[in-house]
């Protein structure tokens, strides 16, 4: 490209709505390129939580134990957050006296984890609905640029008897220029979107998976044994063991 039709050429023979065009779509990148390499170094920890956070929970002996294995082997929070509640619950439900205490056991884990798991959610979708905004505006925002460039073209060419390639190409050079510009803060932020919502669902269904296993730990008894004193996390499928060890 020659100097004289340059980025910096069609910088300086803009005007205040170009210049505010083009700073708008480099903001809106540069916000959604730091979230998306956010989000995707975060999800990162997140599949190792998944991969070590349910096994250091349930491959300890006692409670506490597990509890301090899981916020070791979590960094995320996502897993050791319903491990915390759930014990809590579990935990106050003999001493609560507020309006909770009238539900039984089951049903206080269940909404402890019910919430944590919403709050979870929230935390997971958190940046993509900015993705989805930009993905969704930034073709639009570009596609004004290039119809104010198109403008441009057409008075610089009113009152002239022919066409001169000096008039009309810094004002058809700025149309294409935002419209490529729009595309690229778009398709970075559309394909983020559809990677992190597909992540996010599969992070849930291990979410849940592991907050069922936990009820089943916290309310119905089937993987909890008390040996002296302690809560040691047993296996369901061996109850004889647990019972030999209890007496």
């Amino acid at each position: 490209m020659q100097t004289q039709f340059g980025l910096i050429h069609f910088w300086q023979q803009g005007d205040m709505a170009t210049h505010a065009t083009a700073l708008i779509l480099l903001f809106l990148s540069v916000m959604s390129w730091a979230l998306i390499v956010g989000r995707f170094v975060r999800q990162l920890h997140i599949n190792q939580a998944i991969e070590r956070a349910p096994q250091a929970f349930w491959q300890a002996r006692t409670l506490p134990e597990a509890i301090a294995a899981i916020e070791a082997a979590d960094r995320t929070g996502l897993f050791s957050g319903l491990a915390h509640v759930g014990a809590q619950a579990a935990e106050n439900y003999q001493s609560s006296a507020c309006l909770g205490a009238g539900v039984s056991l089951s049903e206080s884990v269940t909404r402890a984890l019910r919430n944590q798991m919403l709050s979870a959610q929230a935390n997971l979708e958190g940046g993509l609905t900015f993705l989805a905004s930009v993905g969704s505006t930034a073709p639009f925002i570009g596609l004004f640029g290039t119809v104010w460039g198109i403008y441009h073209a057409l008075v610089a060419l009113s009152g002239s008897s022919s066409v001169v390639l000096d008039k009309v190409a810094g004002p058809v050079g700025e149309a294409l220029i935002m419209t490529a510009a729009g595309l690229f803060v778009a398709i970075p932020a559309v394909l983020a979107y559809n990677a992190l919502t597909r992540a996010n669902r599969l992070v849930m269904a291990q979410l849940d998976g592991f907050a069922h296993d936990l009820h089943a730990f916290f309310a119905t008894g089937a993987r909890r044994a008390a040996v002296k004193g302690k809560t040691v996390i047993a296996s369901a499928a061996a109850p004889a063991a647990v019972a030999r060890q209890a007496a």
